[in-house]
């Protein structure tokens, strides 16, 4: 499965560490991780999905593919700024959310226009007349988040 992980590129200490986890245990269960390709949240799912033996893809907004963070193995610029986060959601089976602003709301909305499942972890929360979509699963930790993802079985 190709998982798209999505999430700020100023991100904190704490969404950082969530995206190392859930790109590290992705990567052992076998998944590509597609992300933005920049820092952050980004950078952090791609340095756990290397260090568990997985493999990195990073769509790049700008026209360098030298612009990646270095953990990605694949960049790929499209010098297409925020667009290429269509790229990103399209290219992957379902997405997880660690944190975020607004172009991670974005992927969010794609996503779920696109009928992909979408996790949160500590994400946007999205309402319609004050009721919550039931279509973004929450997730309260990196293991509950790729469980959703990939399935429970192991």
């Amino acid at each position: 499965m190709y998982i798209g992980i999505i999430g700020g590129q100023f991100s904190n200490e704490e969404e950082n560490r969530i995206a190392y986890e859930v790109g590290n245990l992705l990567a052992r269960r076998g998944a590509v991780i597609v992300c933005g390709g920049l820092g952050g949240v980004m950078e952090a799912a791609c340095k756990g999905a290397k260090e568990g033996g997985g493999t990195t893809i990073g769509i790049l907004p700008g026209p360098f593919r030298g612009d990646a963070n270095p953990y990605v193995d694949h960049p790929i610029a499209t010098d297409m700024g925020q667009a290429r986060n269509a790229i990103i959601v399209r290219s992957a089976d379902a997405v997880i959310a660690v944190g975020g602003e607004y172009g991670t709301l974005s992927e969010i909305a794609m996503a779920l226009k696109m009928g992909k499942k979408v996790v949160a972890i500590s994400s946007w929360e999205i309402s319609r007349q004050g009721m919550p979509d039931e279509k973004i699963v929450r997730a309260s930790s990196a293991e509950g988040a790729v469980d959703a993802v990939m399935g429970a079985e192991r």
